[in-house]
């Protein structure tokens, strides 16, 4: 029973790596997602803000973005995406201390603003990827970078792993994982970084923030930890737009459901497009 729940404990955290390491290989995850990382894209009027897509913990750029990335620049965006919190080119990323991560995202940030011209970007990020961001934007300066922060299923409040994180503690089992995974011990309900990230405000003034959270989230738990609190904030549930999907937390990222959403929110002088849950972007 003891090896059991132990397995199920582990697989909350890195069942997402696994899915990973198989669609990308031992290899070559620096590869960019379809549409991304072009440095001689401009921004045009309609569009000027350059996206940066954000991954999320055992997760890396290419897997994470390989359905969104190609919509938003079929869709007239300037697309870039990268790794943080791993080891070059390894196909699991995401897993180091959160705030050295969002210096790397800093770091990317300043590099696509100086490539492109533009004064600000918009962030796309999922799960950890939509809540480090609010590290970087809140204490490394990102605030005057950043127009829109979406968060696609964010760790914004931590997670109870659907129960299993309490589980793990009255076994004494969680201190190897987050030794191995410093961000999900960063991530957990009641951690120290959350709470430091959390106090005095969830929200900046001049970023405008939008969560999607699903209802069948099973990393992020409950999924209500997901929204924010505060003024500029759009929490949008996806069964509200959607009563029959049923993607959870890894499924949403390829779901044409959240694209719309995502599209509906990155919109700038643009048209606001409807929600068509059989054939949302056709």
């Amino acid at each position: 029973m003891r090896s059991l729940r132990l397995r199920r404990l582990i697989s909350i955290f890195i069942g997402t790596a696994l899915v990973t390491t198989a669609l990308t290989g031992t290899a070559g995850a620096e590869t960019s997602p379809d549409g991304a990382n072009d440095w001689n894209c401009r921004p045009s009027f309609f569009h000027p803000h350059p996206v940066v897509l954000v991954h999320g913990t055992f997760e890396n750029m290419a897997f994470n973005w390989s359905k969104l990335s190609p919509v938003l620049k079929k869709n007239g965006y300037c697309v870039f995406a990268l790794n943080y919190g791993g080891v070059p080119d390894a196909p699991v990323q995401g897993t180091g201390d959160i705030a050295q991560s969002a210096g790397q995202l800093s770091a990317f940030v300043d590099r696509v603003l100086q490539a492109t011209g533009a004064p600000e970007v918009d962030i796309v990020g999922h799960s950890q990827g939509g809540m480090m961001p609010r590290y970087y934007a809140k204490f490394l300066g990102g605030a005057a970078k950043v127009r829109k922060l979406v968060g696609i299923v964010p760790s914004n409040h931590g997670t109870t792993a659907s129960g299993l994180v309490t589980l793990g503690r009255l076994l004494g089992l969680l201190d190897p994982v987050i030794r191995a995974c410093p961000a999900c011990g960063q991530q957990l309900v009641d951690a120290e970084f959350l709470g430091a990230l959390n106090s005095g405000g969830e929200t900046l003034p001049g970023v405008e923030h939008t969560v999607i959270a699903t209802r069948y989230d099973e990393v992020v738990t409950p999924y209500t930890s997901s929204f924010l609190n505060g003024s500029g904030v759009k929490n949008i549930l996806l069964q509200d737009k959607c009563p029959g999907d049923t993607n959870a937390h890894l499924g949403v990222n390829f779901d044409p459901v959240v694209h719309r959403i995502v599209l509906n929110e990155l919109g700038f002088l643009t048209a606001y497009w409807p929600v068509d849950c059989s054939d949302p972007l056709g």
